[in-house]
């Protein structure tokens, strides 16, 4: 015997294993709910709904105000790049303060399907025209389904956002010597009848956003679906549908219609809901009962109010001169049959009944 078996005793020659045990009934019960709690998370998390439209129209304000120790904890939990507080296309759809100039594609032109209503039509009789439906699936929405954001669709140089800031910012400075960067100026907020001062920035530009009027998203619900991508990416630049706003409002706004949304200036919401209208028309964009009882309602306060446009007034009527009236007891002749029906033609210059208009050759002698 070996010391080993000794002082462990004797070492058997085969285990034999012991018998299983018979599972518990809740070791059944707790397997149950995690693999029922597994399915939910993986259900929840492919039915997720998409950002909302007004992330797509700007700034995304976590990224754009984060502070430093925010972003640091962000680095230290991952092993990715250093975050940047300037938003990005990827996160927002539509860049802040665009280095590069969007420009569109050579022999594109991005062009409304209809021209904006006629000059001095009143925003209430349009909208009796907008037809009324149903809201259709957000299904396949995508901002970069309405052209590239802020896209120089005009042509003058410049992308569309300074065009925006340009219009509605007073006091402005640019970035440079080229007049179409804005580093700064005082934006009159008609949104929410505030003063608001901007001033170009990765953790400022956000202050001041341009709001699409007539949402993306809510568009695309509406019509646009059925429009082309020109079309689209002229309704995502077209000055009537963009203003300048306080950032957390529009932020607030998101893609909401004028049924669950509108200026907290109630100043304001006439001209507002008639720029929605004026939008849509020429879009060939519809809207909700809901939507349509809202503006409704809104434009019964302002029955005058007129529908935003970009036609110009009617060109007024200039009269046709007309001959006076000859002196009481002078001569006259309307024509030179009137003269020869009176047995005075021909008539010589200076002679009762003459007149220039009936003497065509300029002799002298009217009515030969």
């Amino acid at each position: 015997m070996s010391n080993h078996q000794t002082l462990a005793g004797p070492v058997p020659s085969v285990l034999t294993p012991a018998p299983p045990k018979k599972p518990r009934r809740s070791t059944f019960i707790v397997g149950g709910a995690t693999a029922v709690f597994l399915a939910v998370m993986i259900v929840g998390g492919l039915t997720a709904s998409p950002r909302s439209d007004g992330a797509d129209q700007e700034a995304a304000a976590v990224e754009a105000t984060a502070t430093p120790a925010s972003a640091a904890a962000s680095v230290t939990a991952s092993a990715g790049p250093t975050p940047s507080d300037d938003p990005t296309v990827e996160e927002t759809g539509a860049p802040l303060d665009p280095e590069s100039l969007p420009a569109l594609t050579p022999g594109v032109s991005a062009v409304a399907p209809n021209a904006q209503p006629a000059y001095g039509t009143k925003a209430a009789d349009l909208l009796a025209t907008l037809p009324i439906k149903g809201r259709a699936p957000r299904t396949g929405y995508d901002r970069v389904l309405f052209g590239q954001a802020w896209a120089d669709v005009d042509r003058n140089g410049c992308d569309t956002r300074n065009d925006i800031l340009q219009r509605d910012l007073t006091g402005i400075v640019f970035t440079n010597s080229v007049p179409c960067k804005v580093q700064s100026g005082t934006l009159a907020d008609p949104y929410t009848g505030r003063s608001i001062s901007f001033l170009r920035g990765p953790a400022t530009s956000t202050a001041v956003q341009i709001d699409h009027v007539v949402a993306l998203s809510d568009a695309w619900q509406k019509g646009a679906q059925q429009l082309s991508t020109e079309q689209r990416t002229s309704l995502a630049n077209d000055p009537l549908n963009l203003q300048a706003t306080d950032g957390p409002t529009n932020q607030q706004k998101s893609d909401g219609d004028a049924a669950t949304w509108l200026p907290p200036d109630k100043g304001f919401r006439c001209e507002y809901v008639a720029r929605q209208i004026s939008v849509k028309a020429t879009y060939s964009l519809w809207v909700t009962q809901p939507e349509h009882n809202a503006m409704a309602t809104i434009l019964a306060d302002c029955s005058g109010q007129l529908a935003p446009t970009n036609q110009q007034a009617p060109a007024p009527v200039v009269p046709e001169p007309v001959a006076p009236a000859p002196a009481p007891g002078a001569t006259y002749f309307s024509s030179c049959a009137a003269a020869e029906a009176a047995g005075a033609a021909p008539l010589y210059s200076g002679q009762a009944g003459y007149r220039s208009g009936l003497d065509g050759d300029k002799d002298g002698v009217a009515c030969e």
